[in-house]
């Protein structure tokens, strides 16, 4: 049964508690830059994600780990100023919470100083919960994140479906029950079994966003530039291609040099 969506003039850690309660899915996308966070923020997404994702995405790395908490600022400022509507979340990179947690209180810190992000995310459970218990005391909104967690992946060795075997998804469960009482206002959940996360879903309180999580929980992320057929090489059985803007750049890209070459641009039309 759909559900009448409710317009929100400006998206908070409030009104996704909220849709959670009215059965509204909740949207997510991520994006880096001022000209992307715009027209994501301008199609009605709900929440942006500066994700640590613009490391592959945007920097050609292999994993997320290689950028730093300056870059990670950089990009949350550009988005921050694009957008009117969406609550946007800036997640803090790896090295920047798991040794310390004042360190991690500091790393929180200079993001909302610096970007004017509306919340952080972290990825763990109740290994990173002292952290994320000094950042809520500082009064800065806190976004868990659990499953296939991209920052360890050197420990996992895989980026492989998690929580497959029963000890892994009951620490899970309890890791979201964890994170729900610290205070976290939502969780991400990423490639899990939908049963486990739908569980997870109707165990709590707060709202479950997944990603490759199936359709039992309260909203769905994605990365843009893979939804959009920006990249071309990741074909993960989660994502939904919406466009194929990988092939149609590259052919107007190509049209266009022809067009230099044969002298056919610009026209008489296109001089001053």
């Amino acid at each position: 049964m759909s559900v009448a969506k409710k317009e929100y003039k400006r998206v908070t850690v409030k009104s996704l508690v909220d849709m959670k309660k009215n059965g509204e899915k909740i949207s997510m996308l991520t994006a880096y830059d001022y000209t992307m966070a715009k027209i994501v923020d301008g199609a009605g997404t709900d929440v942006i994600l500066v994700g640590d994702s613009a490391s592959n995405v945007m920097a050609g790395h292999e994993t997320t780990l290689p950028i730093t908490l300056d870059q990670m600022i950089y990009h949350a400022s550009s988005v921050v100023r694009a957008i009117h509507r969406a609550l946007v979340v800036v997640d803090l990179p790896f090295g920047s919470y798991q040794s310390d947690p004042k360190e991690a209180l500091r790393s929180a810190i200079r993001i909302m100083k610096e970007s004017g992000g509306h919340a952080v995310k972290m990825e763990g459970g109740k290994e990173v919960k002292d952290s994320i218990k000094r950042i809520l005391h500082a009064g800065i909104p806190v976004m868990g994140h659990l499953g296939l967690t991209p920052q360890s992946i050197y420990k996992f060795g895989t980026y492989t479906v998690r929580a497959k075997e029963e000890q892994e998804a009951v620490q899970l469960k309890e890791d979201a029950l964890m994170l729900e009482k610290a205070g976290c206002f939502a969780i991400v959940l990423e490639k899990i079994p939908a049963k486990l996360a739908q569980e997870v879903a109707e165990s709590v309180s707060i709202p479950v966003i997944g990603i490759g999580a199936g359709a039992g929980v309260d909203g769905q992320v994605l990365v843009t530039h893979d939804m959009i057929g920006m990249t071309h090489e990741f074909n993960p059985r989660f994502l939904r291609r919406y466009m194929n803007l990988y092939e149609d750049m590259t052919n107007a890209m190509k049209q266009y040099g022809e067009d230099v070459k044969s002298g056919d641009f610009p026209s008489d039309k296109e001089q001053y």
